[in-house]
């Protein structure tokens, strides 16, 4: 078989996407990637997602400025850089380049934390999926500081449920995540929803009205 058939390529990966797997590499360094297609996959719900009051009023109101797909590839060379508790990454160079095609294709999208200003502040969390039909498919996230990943979180989860998306996709539950209301399905529900997901078109905006979005995230404390 030649190179050029064993090339992954950004078409191939929103196929693999659509159809329930997603790529990851053994390391930093590793050069291969590994398709997965986990039994049990971990889902956030867009609505019953559970949002403490503390960090709701850290969002609305702390000193973190959020943005969407001002700095990609600073935000997926954060999630790629050791961290405690997580001394490996599984974002080698081959997934930065693949998603770094599809976010200049439209189909990738980051969320920045920023302290202080983007024009001039500190890129201190955030994190970056995928978007197809009404699914996002969260990859990885990070943060530098306090509750800085966790803001990110609730503005793409605010953000999804203000777009029209029906699935956010975890790939696997963690302590972490456990605490916002994600849980695992079986790999054929996920599948399902997957599926229907699909067949909505909804619409990623990288600046919605500030306060359309701060109502939304008002009404996840009241929703979870």
């Amino acid at each position: 078989m030649s190179r050029r058939q064993l090339e992954i390529t950004p078409d191939l990966l929103l196929r693999a996407y659509r159809a329930g797997l997603f790529p990851m590499a053994e390391s930093r360094r590793g050069e291969r990637l590994y398709w997965l297609d986990p039994e049990q996959r971990g889902v956030i719900p867009l609505h019953g997602f559970h949002l403490p009051r503390r960090l709701q009023r850290t969002v609305l109101s702390g000193p973190f400025q959020v943005t969407s797909n001002r700095d990609f590839h600073g935000v997926i060379m954060g999630c790629a850089e050791p961290a405690e508790g997580r001394e490996e990454t599984w974002i080698n160079p081959e997934i930065e380049r693949l998603f770094g095609a599809l976010h200049r294709i439209g189909h990738a999208h980051s969320i920045e934390v920023w302290f202080g200003p983007p024009e001039a502040g500190e890129l201190v969390g955030g994190l970056y999926g995928v978007a197809l039909g009404g699914a996002f498919f969260g990859e990885s996230m990070f943060s530098r500081v306090r509750d800085a990943s966790k803001v990110g979180l609730v503005h793409l989860v605010a953000r999804l449920r203000l777009f029209g998306f029906r699935l956010l996709d975890a790939q696997f539950q963690t302590t972490h995540l456990a605490q916002f209301g994600c849980h695992e399905v079986p790999r054929a529900q996920y599948k399902r929803l997957l599926a229907e997901a699909m067949e909505e078109a909804a619409n990623w905006q990288d600046a919605p009205k500030a306060d359309l979005l701060a109502a939304e995230i008002r009404a996840l404390r009241a929703a979870g």
